[in-house]
């Protein structure tokens, strides 16, 4: 039987763009930015439709979470090759707050009301770098969980995933239903093409409030303040042998 998987996807402000913060250090310029799926949510969303076109899944589903923007984000998804989508509508006043402890939260009742057999989303998000939401949602829901995914691969009822460790690559077998977090090397995202763009935009998109999920939204922890990172010091050209080792000496490295 095929399966049914959900993809979460979070917009965030895109990777070649270089943030600023904001002159109150509240937090990070966000008004006037470009913004795109996260890159590790992307990989999540390619993989899913991999597995759809090779029969391990059947229905695809992509949510996010946030404000009205965020629609963009599932349009792209649905280009990629999702099936439809659910846009969970957070206010812009009460997404400034969210949480990963949120997310989690919205998530694991999503994935019991759509009786997923998969959530898959990527490692971390690359505005915040948590790497929570996944590991949370799994104890929220009692499944089983695969963090830092490079290979995933069906074997009977289960799910044979290679994980990324510090020490290497470690492979374990999870049953489903499970929660999956994509790694960078999992796969390369294709590139929607126009055909399917347009595609996309007919394709079911579902909104619903925040609301509907009873989630508090009261922020767990506080931000006191966002910092630029100090400027790097210029170094010292040398042009001996001797005089880098002097120079070492002087440092007290060697």
């Amino acid at each position: 039987m095929s399966m049914r998987v959900l993809v979460a996807c979070k917009r965030v402000i895109d990777y070649a763009v270089k943030v600023r913060v904001k002159p109150d250090k509240s937090g990070v310029v966000t008004e006037g930015v470009k913004h795109s799926m996260n890159p590790f949510d992307e990989i999540a969303v390619e993989e899913a439709v991999r597995m759809k076109e090779s029969k391990v899944a059947g229905e695809l589903i992509a949510v996010s979470c946030g404000p009205k923007q965020c629609q963009e984000t599932l349009r792209t998804a649905l280009a990629m090759g999702i099936d439809r989508a659910i846009h969970v509508e957070v206010s812009d006043a009460d997404y400034a707050n969210m949480q990963p402890f949120h997310v989690s939260k919205i998530l694991a009742k999503v994935a019991q009301e759509e009786k997923a057999d998969i959530l898959l989303l990527g490692k971390q998000a690359i505005d915040d770098d948590c790497n929570q939401t996944g590991q949370m949602t799994a104890a929220l829901l009692d499944w089983p969980q695969a963090t830092f995914a490079s290979a995933i691969l069906k074997e009977g009822s289960d799910m044979l995933v290679t994980r990324e460790v510090d020490g290497g690559l470690e492979r374990i077998k999870v049953k489903v239903p499970a929660v999956i977090t994509a790694d960078l090397r999992l796969n390369e995202p294709r590139y929607a093409t126009l055909p399917n763009i347009m595609k996309a935009k007919k394709k079911p998109l579902a909104k619903k409030p925040v609301s509907d999920f009873g989630v508090d939204l009261s922020p767990r922890h506080q931000v006191l303040s966002v910092e630029e990172p100090p400027v790097r010091k210029a170094g010292h050209k040398v042009e001996t042998v001797e005089e880098l080792v002097g120079k070492l000496k002087e440092a007290g490295v060697v």
